[in-house]
């Protein structure tokens, strides 16, 4: 029987969300491509994070920082030393895991077949590449492993072009790459992914008040995309798990499938970050308070998040199969199509109102005509792919210009005057998206 993982999987390549990535040449492990749906609701899920974190708040700023750094920025950061995974062999069956997978049971024995393992090895996560036309050592640099570096980099940039006052954030979205020893589970752990970061400057000695915040902010973005609430839940991070530049971290995680994990990180970074560029650059990242006349370094509270472990979390949690159909019950905000336009036949001149209603509101809208096959099957097809309303040109419409809406969720119909089409959609996506 096919787990749930197994046909979301299925569903995405069957209907165009997410393939393989260079899948007519074997593919390539933990790589992958967005379909014409796929980038749609990726694109619909990095706009309202970034409407939500920049756009409706005076406090928060953008950056898009080069993801090619000066070699020095991650020997700084402490990635070239300490960004390692633990990586153990075993010499029966020659898998690799990292150590941290073999928690709860026997540490010394293979998982998969028993066999004996290696004593752990040191693997550095960062991607490696070389700058200009000789490759050596000189001119090695690295694929950034996050965004967030090129935020703490920019920090007197963005301050002194801004003239922001604390507490200020710097938000971005970009890609990142980490050589996964164990990357798995569709794209929740992938070794290119785009992460949306925002880094919050404050002043030292207001970390409890700002990481609180932080977090119930972000758990209510998660709750506004639909996702259920019971699905959600806070990880306080143990002296164990801490980082070693972190005062205190939550994770917020969802219950995937395969269990809880974390979907997106608050961490309290204290002033580690814009200390250890300070320290290497020999630049004093310092912040000068006027009002006070004190200068000190800000202290940073961060909220990370993976846009592509977000958008797993969606297509798991909006997955349903009733009796006679696949539904992804997204919520309207994210969902790739808002409406589909179908002619009842091929004939009788609907067609072509149908094409007229499709071309009114597709500027307005994300629509998709389609006039192939039976309707019922073509409301099958839009229910799988999370289209939240399906309008149907019939005998009717010729007479009265009126056309049947269906609701994707509880499969209820309405006519509708096709000239109300714009301003029922409006409304009614609207009032599902609060």
């Amino acid at each position: 029987m096919e787990s749930v993982m197994e046909k979301l999987v299925s569903l995405c390549k069957r209907r165009g969300f997410i393939f393989q990535s260079s899948e007519i040449y074997g593919g390539i492990n933990s790589c992958y491509d967005y379909g014409p749906l796929g980038v749609e609701l990726k694109r619909n899920v990095k706009e309202l994070w970034w409407q939500r974190l920049v756009q409706k708040r005076s406090d928060v700023v953008g950056l898009d920082s080069s993801i090619l750094m000066a070699p020095k920025v991650w020997e700084a950061s402490g990635h070239v030393a300490g960004f390692t995974d633990p990586l153990v062999d075993c010499k029966k069956c020659k898998g690799r895991f990292r150590e941290d997978e073999l928690d709860g049971g026997d540490a010394s024995k293979c998982p998969k077949c028993g066999g004996e393992l290696t004593q752990p090895r040191q693997f550095n996560l960062m991607f490696k590449t070389f700058m200009g036309p000789v490759e050596d050592k000189a001119n090695v640099v690295f694929l950034r492993p996050e965004t967030a570096q090129g935020i703490y980099v920019n920090f007197l940039n963005v301050q002194a072009t801004t003239r922001r006052k604390l507490p200020f954030g710097i938000a971005q979205i970009g890609k990142a790459f980490r050589n996964e020893i164990t990357p798995g589970n569709f794209i929740f752990r992938t070794r290119e992914f785009e992460q949306m970061e925002m880094q919050y400057f404050i002043r030292p000695g207001e970390g409890e008040k700002w990481i609180e915040y932080w977090k119930e902010e972000r758990l209510q973005s998660y709750l506004d995309l639909g996702i259920r609430q019971e699905k959600l839940r806070f990880h306080e991070h143990s002296d164990k798990e801490l980082a070693h530049y972190a005062a205190k971290a939550y994770d917020i995680q969802y219950e995937f499938p395969f269990g809880w994990q974390e979907l997106e990180g608050v961490h309290d970074r204290t002033d580690f970050d814009l200390q250890r560029h300070s320290e290497a650059s020999g630049k004093q990242l310092s912040y000068f308070d006027e009002s006070t006349g004190e200068r000190f370094l800000p202290h940073i509270i961060e909220t990370s998040a993976g846009c592509d472990r977000s958008i797993m979390c969606l297509l798991a949690d909006a997955y349903r199969e009733e009796k006679e159909r696949v539904v992804l019950a997204l919520s309207p905000l994210v969902a790739p199509i808002k409406a589909a336009v179908f002619p009842l036949v091929k004939r009788d001149g609907m067609p072509e109102v149908a094409e007229k209603i499709f071309t009114d509101l597709k500027d307005s809208f994300s629509m998709f005509y389609d006039e192939s096959g039976s309707v019922g099957r073509r409301y099958r097809r839009q229910d799988e792919i999370g289209t939240p309303y399906a309008i149907t040109v019939d005998t009717q419409t010729l007479e009265d210009h009126t056309v049947t809406v269906r609701e994707r969720d509880s499969m209820q119909q309405q006519r509708i005057a096709d000239s109300q089409l714009a301003q029922f959609l409006q409304e009614s996506l609207q009032k599902r998206s609060r």
